[in-house]
């Protein structure tokens, strides 16, 4: 089973789209958004009366986020992060999917894929950085490998206490992006984090910068690696 974890704020300008691709991945999708003061809870409402598998609510804590899913650890569960700003193709999710479901990445604890920072976005192309060498953002994680992982009020899938069964630990990584390329890795994603991410925001301009976000410490690094890349967007946008 592959539950997906959505934690949103103000994020109405890409949600819709990061729901709708891993719509079809996720047996169940838990959305939670922490009090938005845009559209982003109108659209979470919406696809939850959509999708039936998908449950959303407001949280003024974060840490709500992660208690939704303290229930999967020690069964066949993958749980699957997304925020608001990440584009998944869904086309590549769907044989992914088969993988993941068949064993193929069981001894990992958590997958780490490709990923591309973007600077520009539009329907045709994304233009931006590449991960690798940059930092994976994906977070995937395998709850069989696990007996528990008790939250800290962090927001899901950060801090905490894991208690790791026989043979795994936090460096039990698979990063399909060391091995695989863009083109050809069946995980991938556009991060939209240096855009314009909701309509209450100011148009950006000049040099493109992250919004903060709330594990601030799980993000020291945002400097950019690699050179600057443009690459088609239309399977994420569709």
């Amino acid at each position: 089973m592959v539950v997906g974890i959505v934690l949103v704020r103000n994020e109405d300008v890409f949600v819709e789209q990061a729901v709708r691709n891993i719509a079809e991945f996720c047996d169940r999708i838990h959305a939670v958004d922490h009090v938005s003061s845009d559209g982003t809870w109108d659209i979470l409402q919406r696809l939850a009366r959509e999708y039936p598998h998908l449950d959303a609510r407001r949280a003024h804590h974060a840490g709500e986020s992660h208690k939704l899913i303290e229930q999967y650890a020690g069964t066949s569960t993958w749980v699957f992060g997304v925020d608001g700003d990440e584009l998944y193709d869904a086309a590549r999710l769907a044989g992914f999917r088969e993988e993941l479901l068949g064993g193929r990445y069981d001894a990992a604890f958590k997958v780490a894929s490709n990923v591309l920072n973007c600077v520009e976005l539009d329907p045709e192309r994304a233009r931006g950085y590449l991960s690798p060498p940059s930092r994976s953002i994906t977070k995937l994680y395998n709850f069989a490998a696990i007996d528990e992982w008790r939250g800290d009020g962090s927001e899901r899938l950060h801090g905490g206490r894991i208690l790791f069964r026989d043979g795994y630990d936090e460096g039990s990584v698979d990063n399909i992006g060391e091995r695989i390329g863009w083109d050809e890795t069946p995980l991938r994603c556009l991060h939209a984090c240096f855009l314009r991410r909701s309509s209450s925001e100011r148009p950006r301009s000049g040099e493109p910068h992250a919004r903060p976000i709330l594990e601030e410490t799980q993000l020291q690094d945002r400097s950019w690696r690699g050179d600057l890349v443009s690459l088609d967007a239309s399977p994420f946008l569709s």
